[in-house]
């Protein structure tokens, strides 16, 4: 997925207001048959939503890492299914362009991640969610807070 300069440069000033909060919602991993995805992470004898737990984390893990290269990287390796890629995408990437263009701490972290069911059989089924929150803490020119 491509992201335009223009889309996300429609966010800087949003980003550099302290008032702004940003929602990002998104299910992660749709996993089961019914799904047509049946991929997991990790060594073969761990549980299938263990191993549905461990490809989710990779995402997360990479989104917090706040690289739009590396979560397309992750995307095309994985093909995880999660629903809100291009708005995070988009995000990554409006993050990044405000980190070119401003100074101060940009943080994403998770703060949680369920599963709607524990596969342990393959014909069983799941969907992931996550929840996290982007912080900036932007510092004057002269590098205070």
């Amino acid at each position: 997925a491509v992201v335009s300069t223009q889309s996300t440069g429609v966010f800087e000033p949003l980003l550099a207001d302290p008032g702004t909060v940003f929602v990002v919602s998104s299910d992660f991993c749709h996993w089961g048959s019914r799904f047509r995805y049946c991929r997991t992470e990790g060594p073969p004898d761990l549980p299938i939503w263990r191993g549905i737990e461990t490809l989710d984390k990779l995402g997360m893990d990479t989104i917090e890492t706040l690289d739009p290269a590396a979560f397309q990287e992750y995307l095309a390796a994985t093909r995880n299914t999660i629903c809100g890629r291009r708005p995070i995408l988009l995000l990554l990437c409006a993050v990044e362009r405000y980190r070119r263009e401003r100074s101060g701490e940009v943080k994403f972290q998770f703060l949680d991640y369920s599963q709607s069911s524990r596969c342990t059989r393959k014909s069983d089924s799941s969907v992931s969610y996550a929840s996290g929150v982007l912080s900036i803490q932007e510092h004057n020119r002269n590098g205070t807070e």
